[in-house]
């Protein structure tokens, strides 16, 4: 089988990290940034609140974006239009700074740049619980700024988060692809999976793999990040050569 296109997941995938210990770094930046505004602890305590209310929100009719804040602002007491250029004004100052956490290989370029010269579209398929400010940024760290993906998957621009199928088929909806053309590339066994439901098919990366206690699903393919350009270059290449013959 070949695929046209290509969901990749971002952090722990092709930027490999310590999922908790960027989430530890990153809760103690943003509850200090907003030390002025409110008290550590409770902040925290709403963010992660209003966090999971994203989460678990499916209405088409509003973007995660609109259910953070929706929740956020009366749980918080806080003005939008006080907290709102705060925030922003953090992932563009003190956001960046967490960059050593992550552990950058070339190799995530050079799969991109692979798959593109073999016609494959691409898509970050990062969960969107974060604003497209974030995740730019962690592209940038990732060295893959500047590629040109499809989509990539922001809180601003969908609906739903992982672990939910409607967020792997809002993705199929906004890149007009059908399940069997995709392939979905992440190294967390409970949030990537899932794509299985759809008929997507689904490689994990075992470098930094999430681990999942009691967890039933099994990818239809798995391996390091480091074996994933041969297997793009067998399956993309089969679509290649087939188109030119």
């Amino acid at each position: 089988m070949s695929y046209n296109h290509l969901l990749l997941d971002l952090d722990g995938t092709l930027l490999p990290m310590d999922m908790q210990e960027f989430l530890n770094a990153y809760l103690q930046a943003v509850s200090t940034w907003m030390a002025p505004y409110m008290a550590p602890d409770r902040f925290l305590k709403c963010l992660l609140a209003s966090t999971r209310v994203m989460i678990e929100d499916q209405d088409p009719r509003r973007t995660n974006e609109e259910v953070f804040w929706d929740d956020f602002i009366p749980r918080t007491g806080l003005g939008k239009d006080k907290v709102v250029p705060v925030l922003e004004r953090f992932y563009r100052e003190q956001f960046p700074k967490l960059a050593p956490v992550a552990r950058p290989t070339p190799i995530a370029r050079a799969i991109c740049a692979r798959a593109l010269e073999l016609g494959a579209q691409l898509v970050i398929a990062t969960n969107p619980i974060f604003p497209r400010i974030a995740i730019e940024e962690r592209l940038r760290w990732a060295g893959i700024a500047g590629i040109p993906f499809r989509l990539v998957t922001t809180y601003e621009n969908m609906h739903s988060c992982k672990p939910k199928q409607e967020y792997y088929r809002q993705i199929l909806d906004y890149i007009g692809a059908k399940p069997e053309d995709c392939l979905m590339v992440g190294n967390d066994p409970a949030e990537d999976l899932v794509a299985q439901d759809l008929g997507i098919t689904t490689y994990l990366v075992l470098d930094c793999l999430v681990p999942r206690d009691g967890t039933q699903r099994r990818p239809d393919y798995q391996g390091r990040l480091a074996d994933l350009p041969g297997f793009l270059e067998a399956k993309l290449g089969e679509k290649r050569n087939a188109a030119a013959n």
